[in-house]
């Protein structure tokens, strides 16, 4: 499960006896971010471990969106903004 790769933000998405139709959609947004932003940390270096010469950079909208998250999260690390204006900008980015 997530917990594996230490991306636990993701288990309200995990399929057990009690909730068989977990999705994508029933992790809180502000928990997706950071799982987001977790897992595209990850899947950077793993690329950059397996095979430096064929890594390729996001693409520019996809390295805007990515800007934007790690901005965002920065904020509220640094008390610029509150979780919860941080919660409200994320769901308006991805139109939550």
């Amino acid at each position: 499960n997530c917990s594996c790769v230490g991306i636990s933000k993701c288990l309200p998405a995990y399929c057990k006896a009690d909730t068989p139709n977990a999705s994508f959609f029933d992790i809180p947004v502000k928990d997706l971010m950071e799982a987001m932003y977790l897992g595209n940390l990850m899947g950077q270096k793993a690329l950059r471990i397996l095979d430096v010469s064929n890594y390729n950079a996001p693409s520019t909208s996809a390295a805007d969106v990515i800007c934007r998250i790690e901005g965002i999260i920065g904020a509220v690390a640094s008390g610029v903004l509150s979780e919860a204006e941080g919660r409200n900008i994320l769901a308006k980015l991805f139109d939550v």
